[in-house]
């Protein structure tokens, strides 16, 4: 939703309504942890009145221990947090499913996908930066392939469901080879919206993905 027009929010909303997307992705920036500041708590609020569907809280912030149960109340249903911004991730994690959230670890471009090895069993999601965190817009590096593939070996190995969530650069053109190199969710957010039938866009990804 980094993407929509903020100006006609609730429209844009309901176009995510009525399309085949499955999540809405919400993108919280602080200024921080990121260059760049997005929204907060009132403005999820205002868009959970107008959505029928989940809503994936992205928290791109420091220390986003402080605020997990505020992302709660608002109306997040999947909270992630980046393995960079907070000391003890395993009680973050504890606490986002505490205040009755899916719980989810976000990784940067270049943080190893090893890292989480160990609390993976706790990951409902992994999202796998493809830019660097803190605009939208950016292009797709293509990194990305070889880090989904080495993240699928660890899920698969532990016999886990974890999913694989990619933000960044998402487009049909990519899509395709995203799902075959072994990842599930997808953040289209310039794609989607800066084309002429954000609906159809979303049709066609969701139909390249599950072809």
């Amino acid at each position: 939703m980094l993407a929509a027009d903020f100006g006609n929010l609730q429209r844009d909303v309901e176009m995510v309504n009525n399309s085949d997307a499955d999540w809405f992705h919400i993108d919280v920036m602080d200024g921080h942890f990121v260059p760049n500041i997005s929204y907060g708590m009132p403005v999820i609020q205002a868009m959970k009145k107008h959505a029928t569907k989940p809503f994936d809280v992205h928290l791109m912030i420091e220390k986003p221990e402080r605020y997990i149960e505020d992302f709660a109340k608002v109306g997040a249903d999947i909270i992630t947090v980046h393995y960079e911004s907070t000391v003890h991730l395993h009680r973050t994690l504890t606490q986002i499913e505490d205040a009755g959230c899916k719980a989810g670890v976000v990784l940067n471009l270049t943080t190893p996908v090893s890292v989480l090895e160990d609390i993976l069993p706790k990951c409902f999601m992994v999202l796998l930066m493809s830019i660097n965190p803190g605009f939208g817009g950016q292009k797709f590096e293509d990194i990305t392939y070889n880090r989904i593939k080495k993240l699928r070996r660890m899920i698969d190995e532990q016999g886990l469901s974890t999913k694989i969530e990619i933000d960044g650069g998402v487009t049909d053109k990519n899509i395709k080879q995203l799902v075959e190199a072994g990842a599930d969710v997808f953040v289209a957010g310039s794609h989607v919206f800066k084309s002429e039938n954000p609906t159809e866009t979303i049709k066609q990804l969701k139909q390249i993905a599950n072809s």
